[in-house]
């Protein structure tokens, strides 16, 4: 089976294509000219740079392979909710217009193909607790740029499955979480921060935002897993949860790596890291999705081990 990846060299799109590789499946992907780091991971008739704002970049891409393409798996944007309330106009431009070129290359060049469509938590917005574990049904009210983005992109993707019929799927991803990624999200950070002082490359502090927020984090290879089950079991154009159903606090992270580095720091706020809006408890409802046969391998205690040694070979 062939499989078209946007946004291969992400976390995420990395983790998918390791994963379809050990099933045996013949793995293509793109990704924009700026991931540089891990270009080498890609044979050369394997690999593109395409922005997907580039629209006839990308059609020629699809065009390229597009004979045997079974599967798009579309993870190309901008991916960070924190960094959204700094680069609105960009996280809009990429995730809507972005998604908008990506579905209709598939309109137009693999009609048959099975398309997923990454979306986000961040789209359910502000959630009371007592209205938690969050169903699929809840109402969408973001509170982010991001969460604003990922909602019109899943509307589109919608859209090209109820008027085009295109076998568009709608995961609703959670905090995914493992090593290679960026210090753009709280966990990513510390560790970093941990794997810098374990080196002796700066002083014994950390500093943090807020950590008495709550997330639903969910290890980036359950989530694949999850995904590839969606894939395979689930309905086209029906949102699903990938989540694990347990949530744990920024604080609870924190105390964790350190426990791991077994180091003795000072933890410092840093208004710095403060968003404008940031929403106190995420959490989903994951039924849907472990009703079709998924259940989630890694403890979080394992992804941070995980994460903390990734960047202690990193720095």
């Amino acid at each position: 089976m062939k499989v078209l990846i946007t946004g291969i060299t992400g976390m995420i799109g990395s983790t998918f294509s390791s994963y379809l590789k050990m099933a045996g499946h013949e793995v293509y992907g793109i990704a924009r000219p700026s991931a540089l780091a891990r270009q080498k991971v890609f044979e050369d008739e394997h690999f593109r740079f395409c922005d997907i704002l580039d629209k006839q970049s990308l059609a020629t891409v699809f065009e390229r392979w597009r004979p045997e393409i079974e599967i798009v798996i579309h993870l190309a944007a901008q991916a960070f909710n924190s960094i959204s309330w700094e680069m609105e106009h960009v996280t809009l431009l990429n995730n809507i217009g972005g998604t908008l070129n990506v579905l209709q290359c598939c309109r137009e060049f693999c009609p048959n193909a099975k398309l997923l469509v990454a979306c986000s938590s961040t789209e359910y917005g502000e959630v009371p607790i007592e209205e938690t574990p969050i169903k699929e049904e809840r109402l969408l009210r973001p509170v982010s740029p991001y969460g604003v983005s990922k909602v019109a992109a899943e509307c589109l993707g919608y859209q090209y499955f109820s008027n085009y019929g295109l076998k568009v799927f709608l995961p609703r991803l959670f905090i995914h979480v493992g090593p290679g990624h960026p210090p753009a999200t709280a966990i990513q950070n510390f560790a970093r921060q941990l794997a810098l002082i374990r080196k002796g490359l700066c002083p014994p502090i950390v500093k943090v935002g807020r950590l008495d927020t709550a997330r639903d984090f969910i290890d980036a290879r359950d989530g694949v897993k999850a995904m590839m089950l969606l894939l395979e079991k689930g309905r086209p154009g029906e949102p699903y949860n990938i989540c694990t159903g347990e949530a744990h606090t920024v604080q609870w992270v924190l105390d964790s790596l350190i426990r791991i580095s077994d180091l003795n720091v000072e933890i410092v706020e840093d208004h710095c890291l403060m968003r404008p809006s940031d929403e106190a408890l995420l959490l989903g409802d994951s039924s849907k999705i472990t009703a079709l046969g998924w259940k989630p391998d890694f403890t979080l205690e394992q992804t941070l081990t995980d994460i903390y040694n990734d960047w202690l070979a990193r720095v």
